[in-house]
């Protein structure tokens, strides 16, 4: 018996194959150098972990209110009034099994059968595939380095239909790194106000910027807007708490209402455990972020540096994030025996073979002829990644 049309329409991920391979070359005792994962190499700061282990040793194990607790929600209510300058009431805040869940289940509650979401790209591998799954249709928008994988207002404006129903919008951006000014981001509302859509904004990189970039949440430059403006966020990335999956959520009331509905019916509440440790994360002591963001800084700095000199190899320095997304197209066309590079594909499976460096191919993220590489490893680490590049380019002609 065949499985639904909804879940073949649902492309496997392109970055499967790189990471078999790697675990396969690890299994076998080599030394793989992985730039591929999404998530900060450093440990949870201690005092969280700690609330965790309270909370444990107080029982909070059991199922909690299917929104969140009321604990953690007002923590992200004053999260979000304190630093965003953004006021939501509880009813309009929802914890989800990390900002992933958010954004699935925000598309879930308003996206109908045929409806379009817009999506720049670059673009985080999930976000097509999440309107697949809610029967939508994605719109991509296209940039490059040459744009600093910033869309134009004007595109924005081009993109939308009378089935247009949301635009999702990464600020700082996975894969690329790139951080819109505010100047920037007001052009695009000016555009929103023109057309009734929902804006789904994902700001889980918020914390991690760097120089003279100034974060700002989007939904704070245009308070006429907020009944269709759906913010992401969560504890992953600005606390090194990928593991624990607490996203969160706030926006109009309604759509909230829709997304607990969704979550009711899949995964109930996020760890009560996890909740726990995600409201000290946000009240606690935030000396640990500013550590872990001057060192992504630092390597920021120096792998940018690095991967310019490369022949074949161009790219900006990012804003935020801990990404680098260079254009490596200047290495197609180039082989190595009977080895050819036409593809990002054939340009990470080749460091992987090669050099043993993972990396994925920009095609996973809706754009060919680059490459994402996650400086979120030590120093020590992406030096010898670089001397590895480095080698494995030289030997194309």
């Amino acid at each position: 018996m065949p499985v639904s049309e909804r879940i073949t329409k649902v492309t496997a991920s392109q970055t499967m194959k790189v990471a078999a391979k790697a675990k396969e070359l690890r299994a076998q005792g080599e030394n793989v150098i992985d730039l591929s994962v999404g998530e900060p190499d450093f440990p949870t700061p201690q005092n969280i972990k700690d609330a965790a282990i309270k909370a444990i040793n107080d029982n909070q194990t059991r199922y909690t209110i299917n929104s969140g607790t009321i604990e953690l929600r007002q923590a992200i209510k004053e999260k979000l009034k304190n630093e965003n300058n953004l006021d939501y009431d509880l009813s309009e805040i929802s914890v989800n099994s990390g900002a992933k869940q958010s954004v699935y289940n925000a598309l879930q509650a308003v996206v109908n059968a045929g409806d379009e979401v817009i999506i720049p790209a670059p673009y985080w591998v999930s976000y097509p595939e999440m309107v697949t799954l809610a029967d939508g249709v994605s719109v991509v928008i296209d940039t490059s380095l040459e744009t600093s994988f910033k869309i134009t207002p004007q595109q924005l404006r081009e993109a939308v239909t009378e089935k247009t129903k949301a635009f999702i919008f990464c600020n700082p951006s996975n894969p690329t790194g790139a951080g819109y000014t505010v100047d920037e981001m007001k052009e695009i509302l000016k555009v929103s106000r023109e057309f009734n859509f929902y804006i789904i904004v994902d700001e889980i990189y918020e914390k991690l910027v760097y120089g003279d970039y100034k974060f700002v949440s989007f939904a704070s430059l245009d308070l006429s807007l907020k009944d269709r403006i759906i913010v992401i966020n969560g504890v992953s990335k600005a606390y090194s708490m990928t593991g624990w999956r607490i996203g969160y959520t706030a926006g109009p009331a309604d759509v909230i209402q829709g997304m607990n509905k969704v979550q009711s019916h899949s995964t109930s509440n996020a760890s009560s455990v996890s909740q726990a440790a995600a409201v000290e994360a946000l009240v606690g002591p935030q000396d640990e972020v500013e550590v872990m963001r001057l060192q992504f800084e630092k390597r920021r700095n120096y792998f940018a540096e690095e991967l310019n000199k490369i022949d074949g190899i161009k790219c900006n320095l990012p804003e935020g994030a801990f990404y680098i997304f260079p254009d490596v197209s200047g290495l197609f066309g180039k082989s190595v025996g009977e080895r050819k590079i036409e593809s990002s594909l054939d340009i990470a499976m080749y460091l992987l073979d090669e050099v043993r460096i993972a990396a994925v191919p920009g095609s996973a993220f809706g754009a060919e002829g680059y490459m994402r590489f996650s400086y979120a490893t030590s120093m020590e680490s992406l030096e010898d990644a670089v001397q590895r590049i480095k080698s494995a380019v030289s030997k194309l002609n």
